[in-house]
């Protein structure tokens, strides 16, 4: 495995400029394995390292993977207009290395978000042809039926889109709450799916992509690090 000087080990880290790093190095805000190093040419193994920056810990990592619980009234933006930016829920050293949504969910709608600087990984996961099952929990406004679940999962037409858009799966939880899984990515898909039946959603949470499931224990807001395990299962998920 690679080895690198500590200054550029944690530059590609997102924490700041060359100088920027040396400067920390430098004044004794940088530890490796809990053993404060001064030397920004001090060269260290990447695979598996672990350093501290002001007493936080950090794995070195080569693409970060992440899954965020997305609260509404975020919106799925770099350059957001009318609410804040999700990315304003991660530490800057994400943000600098340049880690974004794979995919996006609306602004009102909550739950399961990846995010990631792997642009193969995006591809991945949000290209069409791959078919990726996306799972949200529904709350509707009127009560669901049967005769609706059937429509959902034989296929409604969309207003605009003469193409014919069916669930992968649809379960009713209660009467006005449904498990409804698609595939596609299509504009305001699941909305416009309810409204074709004759209802309406009044709540969208997404539950899980692929095989991921939303960690249960992950607060609105808060985010946590994917596995390599995990990201090699969601990379394989899909048609």
């Amino acid at each position: 495995m690679p080895h690198l000087p500590l200054e550029r080990l944690i530059q590609q880290q997102g924490f700041g400029s060359r100088k920027e790093c040396r400067a920390l190095i430098r004044h004794g805000h940088v530890a490796v394995d809990g053993d404060v190093c001064e030397n920004p040419f001090a060269e260290f193994e990447t695979e598996g390292l672990h350093f501290q920056i002001d007493g936080e810990d950090w794995c070195w990592r080569e693409h970060a993977y992440l899954a965020l619980n997305k609260p509404a009234g975020y919106e799925c933006s770099r350059n957001p207009i009318h609410h804040p930016s999700v990315l304003s829920l991660l530490p800057p050293p994400l943000l600098n290395r340049g880690v974004q949504p794979v995919g996006r969910l609306d602004e009102d709608t909550t739950g399961l978000l990846l995010l990631t600087d792997d642009g193969q990984f995006i591809h991945a996961l949000t290209s069409p042809r791959r078919e990726m099952p996306k799972v949200y929990e529904v709350t509707l406004r009127h009560a669901i039926d049967e005769t609706q679940i059937q429509r959902l999962l034989a296929g409604v037409v969309l207003r605009d889109d003469p193409q014919a858009v069916a669930a992968a799966a649809c379960e009713a939880v209660d009467s006005h709450r449904l498990r409804l899984t698609i595939t596609g990515g299509r504009y305001h898909q699941v909305k416009r799916m309810v409204a074709a039946i004759g209802n309406r959603v009044e709540a969208l949470h997404r539950a899980a992509i692929g095989d991921f499931a939303l960690p249960a224990g992950l607060a609105p807001g808060q985010w946590q690090w994917i596995t390599p395990e995990e990201v090699g299962r969601l990379t394989k998920s899909g048609g």
